[in-house]
């Protein structure tokens, strides 16, 4: 890293220490704002929670058997044997098309990516592609630093340094953006994201790691808010059986505040239900690593080819 990106990083995490007298900052008598700002760590593929009732996401049909546990933290080694009951095969991502979530249409979709998983074939997406990743395909990448300030709550999240903009107290607009139109608000002690506007003209337009496709219907809300792990423990359970915690189970040994989103997508054009989800994050690193996709485009996993980086047709000057 050189000495500018160390400058870089530096203000960032300046920013993150100061900001929580902003948030805690009550005026005219007004309540005291939860205070998010921080780094916060949710490492799991994939990365949706399911809920403990009701409409979830589409999951891994291609699971590694339970007696083998997860791989070895951290590393991409593989059990032996495939075909188990245990969590998400992270080798083969197969979506659940039969899910009753999905359209037959979209079904169809998920179900031709996971045909090509089985075949070994590495599908491109919006990160082994380098390319931006909206949400909720963002929630791939683990950490996110949340940035707190009156009017704009600011995400950056690590992989390739996504970043979003959540404007407060402000109607929507109607222009589609390539990370959509975020609007806040504070509902006492939850902070409530509504999200639009999604662009749809884009390569690898997909939700999820087993290319779940979206609409310009999209719609998104999140509500954060900080738990105690009393409030989280179910949800904790869940993801250890569905998801590969990569960087082992950071989560049930941790007793401090957790947060915890909550989220709910709709998608009149993919969807026959709205469906919703948790994601459980505990606190992360006290430095922020860089991790820059686009500037190294040769994959060092799979098949050594090159990715799809974002390029332009004629330079810009």
């Amino acid at each position: 890293m050189n000495r500018h990106r160390d400058l870089l990083v530096f203000v960032v995490l300046a920013m993150t220490n100061a900001t929580p007298v902003l948030a805690q900052t009550a005026q005219g008598g007004a309540p005291t704002l939860p205070n998010f700002a921080g780094i916060w760590n949710h490492p799991a593929f994939p990365w949706f929670e399911p809920p403990a009732s009701g409409p979830g996401p589409v999951t891994n049909k291609v699971r590694w058997p339970r007696v083998f546990g997860s791989p070895p933290s951290g590393t991409l080694a593989l059990p032996p044997i495939k075909g188990g009951d245990g969590i998400s095969d992270y080798d083969q991502l197969v979506g659940d098309y039969t899910n009753p979530i999905l359209q037959p249409w979209a079904a169809e979709v998920v179900k031709k990516f996971g045909e090509m998983s089985l075949a070994g074939i590495t599908y491109g997406n919006p990160s082994n592609q380098c390319w931006p990743e909206p949400p909720p395909f963002i929630y791939k990448q683990a950490l996110v630093l949340i940035l707190q300030q009156p009017d704009t709550i600011t995400m950056v999240y690590s992989g390739n340094m996504d970043v979003r903009r959540v404007r407060m107290n402000q109607p929507h607009t109607d222009t589609p953006a390539l990370y959509g139109d975020s609007v806040g608000r504070y509902e006492g002690d939850t902070l409530v994201i509504d999200t639009i506007g999604i662009r749809t003209d884009r390569p690898y337009a997909m939700i999820d790691l087993f290319g779940t496709p979206y609409t310009k219907a999209l719609h998104m809300v999140e509500r954060y808010r900080l738990r105690d792990y009393v409030d989280v423990k179910d949800a904790i359970e869940r993801n250890i059986k569905e998801n590969w915690l990569f960087a082992g189970d950071v989560f049930s040994g941790h007793r401090g505040k957790f947060l915890q989103l909550e989220l709910t997508i709709e998608d009149k054009g993919v969807f026959t239900t709205p469906w919703t989800s948790t994601l459980t994050y505990v606190p992360g690193p006290n430095t922020w690593p860089e991790v820059v996709c686009a500037e190294n485009p040769h994959q060092y996993y799979y098949d050594n080819s090159d990715t799809d980086v974002p390029h332009a047709e004629k330079p810009d000057f």
